[in-house]
């Protein structure tokens, strides 16, 4: 049951719970509802007042409406064995008039006296273990991704630098086929330029071995210069 009906007032929840740390002030809320048509005033009682601090401890709920209390326990500088704690608390509620103002609440309002009513609802105190800390986040990975996810993106990554790599390592083994081709069809052709230079050099040869008993003319002998250095530049382009 994790609130508490009267006629006057409905407390929720019923158990302080506090998760304990040393060294660390801690609060927990009540929330008090008056669901009747009058004034209801409350107080709030513990059995340790120097460990808790309770705001507001006294006060006037209205008709048809809530009040929240704020209960903040010290810091602690040892931890409670077994992580029990005896600590109670009680809230007392009592009938107000209209004009009653919270300044105007004493302890003689709560007595139980003849012809008056005063309600009381027990609380209990549970301490609840420290929060966990967040877990560690994988190094190198970034945060909210799991280690699992920056391996596949790593793969990832790797295996684009590798397709870029190998795609320019194609190009440029392209290109230096289309070079060594071109290179292969230009020596070809100075190969075949020179042999049908020779051809026609030792044909003129022959003429002129036939010619030697009438003479060579000069101007023939300007043609077969001219030959000769045209063949010689080929073969050493070659």
């Amino acid at each position: 049951m994790s609130s508490a009906e009267t006629e006057l007032l409905t407390v929720d929840p019923l158990e302080l719970k506090f998760a304990f740390e040393l060294k660390k002030q801690i609060s927990c809320s009540l929330q008090l509802s008056n669901k009747t048509e009058n004034h209801v005033a409350f107080k709030v009682k513990t059995t340790n007042p120097k460990k808790y601090c309770v705001r507001p401890n006294t006060g006037i709920v209205s008709p048809r409406s809530t009040c929240d209390v704020i209960v903040t326990m010290q810091a602690q500088k040892e931890a409670p064995a077994d992580m029990q704690c005896k600590d109670k608390f009680l809230l007392q509620s009592v009938v107000a008039s209209a004009v009653t103002n919270p300044k105007d609440i004493t302890q003689e309002m709560f007595n139980k006296e003849p012809g008056r009513v005063v309600e009381e609802c027990k609380l209990k105190v549970i301490y609840l273990p420290p929060p966990q800390p967040p877990s560690p986040v994988a190094e190198g990975s970034e945060e909210g991704s799991s280690p699992r996810q920056s391996l596949t993106e790593n793969d990832n990554q790797n295996g684009s630098e590798l397709t870029r790599t190998f795609l320019e390592t194609h190009d440029k083994s392209t290109e230096a086929k289309s070079v060594i081709y071109r290179l292969t069809e230009e020596k070809a052709g100075a190969l075949h330029q020179s042999n049908r230079l020779r051809q026609e050099l030792e044909i003129m040869r022959r003429d002129i071995s036939k010619s030697r008993s009438g003479g060579v003319s000069f101007k023939f002998v300007i043609v077969i210069g001219l030959i000769g250095v045209v063949l010689g530049y080929i073969l050493k382009s070659s």
